[in-house]
C-alpha cells in the first residue's frame, strides 16, 4: 500500500499532463485560435497611428464640407436664385440627407477610430505574442511530454531496479519550462492588453454595426456627387462664385482617395466579425499565463515530492534480486 502511495504524485502529474492535452479541445482552440491569427494579420495595416490620424483627417474634411453646405452653400444658392427655398430639399435631396444624418454617422465613425487608436498598444502587444495557430500546441506538446515522462517514471518504479529518478528529473524540468513560458513570452504584460482590446472591440465588431458602415458611404457618395455635379454648377449658372466653398471643393477632390483608403478597412472589419467572435469565445486572455504557470508549477512540485519519497523496506525487499519472490520471477 505504501509503495502505491509513493506513486500518487506521479499519477497526479500524469493527470495534469492529460488535462493540458485535453484543454485545447474543450476550448475549441484548434478552430478558434487560427481565426484569431487571421484577424490580427488582417488588421495590421490599419493599426498604426499614421492610419488613425489619416482617417480622423478624412472625417474632419467631410465634417467641414457638410458644415459649409449648411451654413454657406444653401444661402448662396437661394440668394442667387439658383434654387428656390421651397424647392431646395427636393432639388438637393442627397445633400439634405447628408446634413441630417452626418451627426450620427460622424459620431459612429469617430467612435470606431477612437477604439482603434485606444488599442494601438494593445494590438502591438497581442501581435508580439507567438502566432495564434500555435497556441493549442503550446498545451498539447508539453502535456504529451509530461504524460510520457510520468508514464516512464511509473514504469521504472515497478521494475526490480525501482529507479525513476531520471524520469522524475525530466518531469521536474518540463514543469519548470511550462511555468516559465509566460515569462519568456512576456504574457503577463501582453495577455491582459489583449483582453482589454477584445473587450473594447466587442461593441465595434458586431455584424449589425459593421454592416451599417457601407450605408454611410452610400450617403456620403450621393451627397458629394450632388454637390459637385449639381449644386456648384447651379450656382455658376446663377452667376455665383463657386470658389467660395473650399471645404466642399477639397472634399470632392479627395473623395476618390477617401474611398480607396476607407473601403478596405471597412471590408476588413466585415470579414473579421466571425474571427473576432471566435477569439471572444476563448477564455479571457488574462487567464492564459496562469494556464501555463499553474499546471507547470504543479508538475514540478509533484516531481519533487515523488523524488523525496523514500521506498519502504518492503519495497526494497520486493525489488531486491536476492528476494526469493523476485528471483523466482526472474528464473521463470
Amino acid at each position: 500500500m505504501q509503495g502505491r502511495s509513493r506513486n500518487v504524485p506521479i499519477i497526479a502529474a500524469l493527470v495534469v499532463g492529460i488535462g493540458m492535452i485535453v484543454a485545447p479541445f474543450l476550448f475549441q482552440m484548434f478552430g478558434r485560435a487560427p481565426l484569431g491569427g487571421d484577424m490580427i494579420e488582417d488588421f495590421e495595416p490599419y493599426m498604426t497611428i499614421e492610419e488613425v490620424e489619416q482617417f480622423r483627417g478624412y472625417l474632419a474634411e467631410i465634417d467641414a464640407a457638410n458644415t459649409e453646405s449648411i451654413e454657406s452653400l444653401r444661402v448662396a444658392l437661394v440668394e442667387s436664385g439658383a434654387v428656390a427655398e421651397a424647392d431646395y430639399d427636393a432639388v438637393l435631396a442627397s445633400v439634405v440627407n447628408l446634413n441630417e444624418q452626418w451627426p450620427a454617422v460622424d459620431a459612429d465613425m469617430t467612435d470606431l477610430i477612437d477604439r482603434m487608436e485606444g488599442n494601438l498598444d494593445n494590438y502591438a502587444a497581442v501581435a508580439a505574442l507567438p502566432p495564434f495557430p500555435m497556441f493549442p500546441w503550446f498545451f498539447v506538446v508539453p502535456g504529451a511530454l509530461i504524460v510520457v515522462a510520468a508514464g516512464v517514471a511509473l514504469y521504472q518504479r515497478r521494475t526490480p531496479s525501482n529507479r525513476a529518478r531520471p524520469a522524475l528529473w525530466v518531469l521536474f524540468g518540463l514543469g519548470i519550462a511550462v511555468a516559465a513560458a509566460p515569462v519568456a513570452f512576456q504574457m503577463f504584460d501582453r495577455a491582459p492588453q489583449g483582453a482589454d482590446m477584445i473587450d473594447d472591440f466587442r461593441q465595434m465588431m458586431t455584424r449589425e454595426r459593421v454592416q451599417a458602415v457601407p450605408g454611410y458611404f452610400v450617403t456620403l457618395g450621393a451627397a458629394e456627387g450632388q454637390l459637385r455635379a449639381n449644386a456648384l454648377p447651379l450656382l455658376v449658372e446663377a452667376g455665383g462664385d463657386p470658389t467660395g466653398f473650399p471645404a466642399i471643393s477639397q472634399w470632392s477632390t479627395d473623395w476618390p482617395t477617401i474611398l480607396t483608403d476607407f473601403n478596405p478597412m471597412v471590408a476588413t472589419m466585415s470579414d473579421n466579425v466571425d474571427n473576432y467572435e471566435a477569439v471572444d469565445a476563448l477564455p479571457s486572455f488574462d487567464l492564459f499565463p496562469w494556464f501555463f504557470v499553474i499546471p507547470g508549477a504543479l508538475v514540478a512540485i509533484l516531481a519533487v515530492v515523488a523524488m523525496r519519497s523514500r521506498p519502504s523496506a518492503a519495497d526494497d525487499v520486493a525489488s531486491s534480486p536476492n528476494n526469493p519472490v523476485s528471483a523466482g520471477k526472474e528464473s521463470s
